[in-house]
């Protein structure tokens, strides 16, 4: 009987001290690690340097590539794909068709794809901000609930908190972002939209469908673009702007409704535009847009006598302006920005 008694008071102190090593093993996991490994099932095994927690929902057929920590209450869906070296922040979310780049981080909050059919691609090093909306359905009353529609995005793109991007309306177009751009809190860029390399949105910068951005572009903040308009390459919008019609290349616009208020001087410095090109963008914007008399030679004439002009024709940045101006007059687009004392033809 003693040695009965013995034992199973030594058995009831092994199960105690079993108990508290647990619980110390989890304390110090919660303690010095934000995630810990998760292998949800037997057939279904992560890499030894990815680590999930355990009330991440990731469907089985979820392709996960190496290195990835999936954070509390993130959401994986069955069709998407991960790339090496993701991180999804606590309460993070990837819904359908989607398919992260390798190094992509989702902040907390973060949204990105939709279970409408189509899909959204994000490249390689992204940062997708705080509650940010990326690839979601558009906003267009003209998409149908079965077409496809699509969203495209480059590598290396900081896009901030609450900011949304949307899908395509239709199958046979989609949304495009490119590469370096830094979108700023609460953007919103439409259905449509192309979005060239090393832009950058400021706050509040609102694209309405079908906008076409190239490169270098710079909006200050609560810029608003009209649908279809195009901005040029290295232009600036000035804070507060609604923008109606195109802007050209290297030209800078501000108020409502914008108009043109010279080159973008300062952004061309910055670039490495030389003296003799932004001397030359300059003279040939004067012979445009100040005239003296705008109204005994047409913008047209202006124009012309512009691309005739010995001296600047040969200047491959005039090229490109003059070139920018035609294209803004061609079938389907808006024209250009007006220049405050331009009685226009």
């Amino acid at each position: 009987m003693k040695n009965n008694f013995a034992g199973a008071e030594e058995k009831s102190n092994m199960m105690k001290l079993s108990t508290r090593n647990s619980i110390s093993a989890s304390l110090r996991i919660i303690q010095t690690s934000r995630f810990f490994s998760y292998v949800a099932d037997e057939e279904r095994v992560y890499a030894s340097n990815s680590i999930i927690h355990p009330t991440a929902i990731v469907h089985p057929n979820a392709l996960l590539g190496q290195g990835i920590s999936i954070g509390p209450f993130c959401t994986v869906s069955s069709s998407a794909k991960l790339g090496n070296g993701c991180k999804l922040y606590p309460g993070s979310h990837v819904f359908g068709n989607t398919e992260l780049g390798d190094g992509c981080t989702l902040m907390t909050g973060a949204v990105v794809g939709d279970d409408c059919p189509g899909c959204t691609v994000i490249g390689s090093n992204n940062t997708i901000g705080y509650h940010a909306v990326i690839g979601v359905k558009c906003q267009d009353l003209k998409y149908k609930p079965e077409d496809e529609c699509f969203l495209e995005v480059g590598h290396n793109n900081d896009i901030r908190e609450h900011t949304s991007i949307h899908r395509s309306s239709k199958s046979t177009d989609r949304t495009v972002i490119g590469d370096g751009n830094l979108i700023m809190g609460a953007c919103h860029i439409a259905h449509d939209c192309k979005i060239g390399n090393n832009n950058i949105f400021a706050n509040n910068t609102l694209l309405a469908g079908h906008v076409e951005a190239e490169d270098y572009v710079h909006t200050a903040g609560a810029t608003v673009v009209h649908q279809f308009c195009h901005l040029g390459s290295f232009s600036f919008l000035g804070g507060g702007s609604v923008v109606s019609q195109d802007v050209p290349k290297y030209m800078m616009v501000a108020g409502d409704r914008a108009e043109l208020r010279g080159l973008n001087l300062v952004g061309l410095a910055r670039r490495g535009f030389s003296i003799e090109e932004i001397r030359s963008l300059k003279t040939a914007y004067r012979k445009i847009f100040m005239c003296a008399d705008t109204t005994a030679v047409s913008f047209e004439e202006r124009l012309a006598q512009v691309e005739q002009h010995e001296g600047l024709i040969h200047i491959p940045v005039v090229r490109a302006m003059l070139q920018s101006i035609r294209d803004s007059f061609a079938e389907n687009r808006r024209g250009i920005c007006k220049y405050r004392s331009w009685s226009g033809s």
